[in-house]
């Protein structure tokens, strides 16, 4: 329904309102004084809670692992030259992880801009290569325009980060009448020769695998797609960081294409004689560097399915390309569920994949008295399916991928861009969409440090994350590689770390060091029935490099 505000009001409330007519409720920003008329509305608007942070960097991330929590668009408020600058790290995660974001960057006077004021930035020079779209405001009666294109083209195809840059001068403005309803999204279907033909391939395969990722998915679609894969007797797969596309509890799920990948499924995707693709990119670290699959045509006969027309054919041609969202694709595809007669030769490779994987998750043995493995483990039998389990870059990030078992959707929060610093903004932003839910962040020490000031977010807000930081007291993930490349000639990835446990209570967050495996349950029930945020530290050896 459309509204028209007809009293003058300032440009920046005006863009408060048009945030709020497209269901914005959360809003993460450091102020600055670039955009302050904002901040004011802000003030006088309780439908949109502005969380605070400490470091633009974790509000980006904030507002990018929000909008994977949701569904919806994240929104981050920051100012010009430095603070936009830091807040590239989420915006990075938000193309990488294809995850609508808006950016709005508060900018120099526009008769300032071209001299290079103070802070002043070139919001297409420093974000366009980055984002979807990257423009500056130069009229306030534009912004409904803007905003509506802001919204789509974030929402739209390969969903991603918009940049807004606002001029200080154009906030200040007054705005006559503004005229804009939420934005609405066109979604592409596949046509249905090309379904029919996919069953026709699916009839035809004798060992078919599917691989699911992406963004863009509702727990609607992943049921029903459940359901079309288990009818078919299709082993699935999941991209990299993309667990919860796919019950992992599901007797069709085979596990993740990931780092750290389970030799045996990479072996299965290469023995495949047709794979499934929904949603993802295949990229890189799915495929093994492009060497699971030939590029640019493939031995197994590829069905690539994704929103964006442009990510088909990009590096792999298809044998069928459907230009279409998950939710669009399982609305026709899953009329043809039970068409297929399923063969005994493909219901043991079903059995044989899903065998392989339940092996590859049994918990393995390390030196000292902290079992990893066992702990994950542990954690994926008492948490329930909703729980959300957040992490940010480094080698204590195959442990938990490996071992916990990822049932409901949105229960995984984590970088496919592979940022350092995204587990503890992740885990403040899941807890502010889901209060009622666990939310548990796993950080490495050099990845905790990246954002640990965030801390002083989560008490100021009262969210209850519980965090385990892995503490090996260096680069884990840099020192792998260099015992690879270098036979354990290591340099610059020791570290000298702080106590975490009194750096936490510094910040008024309960803590506590577990030394040892059967320690933990009790420490971790502790935290989880806390009101308050909890950090236990975890000490691994540096030696210790994977599960």
């Amino acid at each position: 329904m459309t509204s028209n505000i007809r009293s003058a009001i300032s440009a920046g409330r005006a863009i408060v309102e048009l945030l709020r007519r497209n269901g914005v409720d959360r809003v993460f920003s450091v102020p600055g004084e670039s955009f302050l008329p904002v901040l004011d509305a802000l003030r006088e608007v309780p439908d949109i809670q502005l969380v605070v942070c400490r470091q633009e960097g974790g509000a980006s991330m904030m507002a990018e692992a929000y909008a994977k929590a949701t569904g919806r668009v994240g929104v981050c408020f920051v100012t010009r030259g430095p603070g936009s600058a830091n807040a590239m790290a989420g915006l990075h995660v938000a193309a990488q992880d294809s995850t609508p974001l808006l950016v709005f960057v508060g900018q120099v006077p526009r008769a300032f801009c071209g001299r290079e004021a103070w802070q002043e930035i070139n919001v297409h020079a420093l974000f366009g290569s980055t984002a979807k779209w990257a423009v500056q405001a130069q009229e306030a009666e534009r912004l409904p325009e803007l905003l509506s294109r802001a919204f789509t083209t974030a929402l739209s195809g390969r969903q991603g980060p918009v940049v807004i840059g606002l001029p200080e001068d154009l906030l200040y403005e007054s705005v006559a009448a503004i005229d804009a309803s939420p934005v609405t999204v066109a979604r592409s279907y596949p046509a249905p020769r090309d379904i029919a033909r996919l069953q026709e391939m699916l009839a035809a395969a004798k060992r078919p695998l599917a691989i699911f990722g992406g963004s863009g998915w509702t727990a609607e679609a992943r049921g029903l797609l459940q359901r079309y894969v288990e009818a078919n007797a299709v082993p699935v797969a999941t991209a990299f960081r993309r667990q919860d596309r796919f019950d992992n509890s599901a007797p069709n799920y085979v596990g993740d294409a990931g780092l750290g990948m389970n030799p045996r499924l990479a072996e299965l995707i290469r023995e495949a004689d047709l794979l499934l693709a929904v949603g993802t990119r295949l990229g890189d670290i799915t495929t093994q560097h492009y060497a699971l699959l030939d590029v640019p045509r493939p031995r197994q006969r590829l069905v690539h399915v994704h929103p964006d027309p442009e990510e088909l054919g990009r590096v792999y041609q298809p044998e069928l390309a459907i230009c279409a969202g998950v939710g669009a694709f399982v609305e026709t595809a899953g009329a043809y569920i039970g068409e297929i007669a399923i063969s005994d030769e493909r219901k043991q490779w079903l059995e044989n994949a899903r065998q392989a994987y339940l092996e590859w998750t049994k918990p393995t043995a390390l030196p000292g008295a902290v079992q990893l493995g066992e702990l994950v483990a542990w954690l994926g039998r008492e948490l329930p399916p909703d729980a959300v389990v957040t992490n940010g870059a480094g080698n204590y990030t195959l442990w938990v991928h490996r071992f916990y078992p990822y049932r409901g959707l949105g229960s995984q929060l984590a970088p496919t861009s592979g940022s350092m610093g995204y587990g503890l903004p992740a885990a403040i932003a899941a807890k502010l969409a889901f209060p009622e839910r666990t939310v548990v962040c796993f950080a490495g020490d050099g990845c905790f440090l990246m954002t640990a000031q965030e801390l002083a977010t989560a008490v100021k807000y009262g969210v209850n994350v519980i965090v385990i930081v892995i503490n090996n007291d260096s680069y884990g993930s840099i020192r792998m590689h260099q015992q690879r490349q270098y036979e354990g000639r290591y340099y610059g990835t020791d570290l000298i770390n702080p106590d975490f446990v009194a750096f936490a209570r510094a910040f008024g967050v309960d803590a506590a060091r577990v030394e040892r495996t059967e320690d933990f349950a009790g420490v971790f029930r502790e935290a989880r029935g806390g009101a308050r945020p909890f950090l236990i530290e975890l000490k691994l050896d540096a030696s210790i490099l994977r599960p």
